[in-house]
């Protein structure tokens, strides 16, 4: 009987330490996946949290493209309407193609009392599209922020406006010099877009050399000034 007791009561411990060595197991792995959990609720709200981002952003970028579009296409309908005299509008169209934005421009004008919006390029010819360009230019320079600094530089602007509008074309890029304060340096081989500058250089071709020289009237003004300075 007694080794028979024995032998019960060593099986009774064998299988009450592998027991303890289970219970011990299992609450390791609960703590792990305790633990586990945690780490997922946590990516779970970081996820949350980047797609209220991702959400902020694209409704800030969605307005700041709206606030600039309604910038841009007022300044260059104004432009566009100041040098053809005509009741035309520049028109941005903003569409979504695989994830990313892209913009379409157009000219809406008004044809039997309906609106049309037409390609500048094909439908407007390159007149339109000398002044348009130009227009976005000055805008994208002058909207933008924090504002570019220096001259505007302009090579051969309205070359292919007609005489009927290159004198508002002048006018308008004349007054744009007052209005934002900024220089503007011009290569143009029309008279009148060179009269109108502050200072005229002419350049001329002899036997393949170029001679640059002051406008009369500009060295008549400048030896004027270096005149009053000397009798100052």
């Amino acid at each position: 009987m007694s080794s028979a007791f024995k032998f019960l009561e060593d099986f009774k411990e064998k299988e009450q330490s592998s027991l303890d060595q289970a219970i011990g197991q299992r609450k390791y792995i609960e703590d792990r996946i305790d633990l586990v959990q945690k780490k997922i609720d946590d990516i779970d709200k970081k996820i949350a949290l980047y797609s209220n981002v991702v959400l902020l952003l694209q409704k800030t970028a969605t307005y700041a493209r709206t606030q600039a579009k309604a910038q841009v296409e007022d300044m260059v309908t104004k432009c566009l309407q100041y040098v053809f005299e005509k009741d035309i509008e520049f028109v941005i169209d903003f569409q979504e193609l695989r994830n990313n934005p892209s913009a379409e421009f157009y000219i809406s004008s008004i044809f039997d009392e309906e609106k049309i919006l037409t390609d500048p390029q094909s439908a407007h010819g390159g007149g339109v599209v000398d002044v348009l360009s130009l227009a976005l230019r000055t805008a994208f320079l002058e909207l933008q922020d924090p504002p570019f600094e220096g001259p505007l530089i302009l090579d051969e602007p309205g070359k292919h406006v007609s005489s009927d509008y290159i004198f508002n074309l002048g006018e308008f890029i004349q007054q744009s010099t007052i209005s934002f304060g900024r220089q503007v340096i011009m290569v143009t081989h029309n008279n009148h877009l060179a009269q109108m500058g502050d200072c005229t250089y002419l350049v001329d071709i002899r036997n393949g050399k170029s001679i640059v020289k002051l406008k009369e009237e500009d060295q008549a003004e400048a030896k004027s000034s270096l005149t009053n300075m000397v009798s100052e």
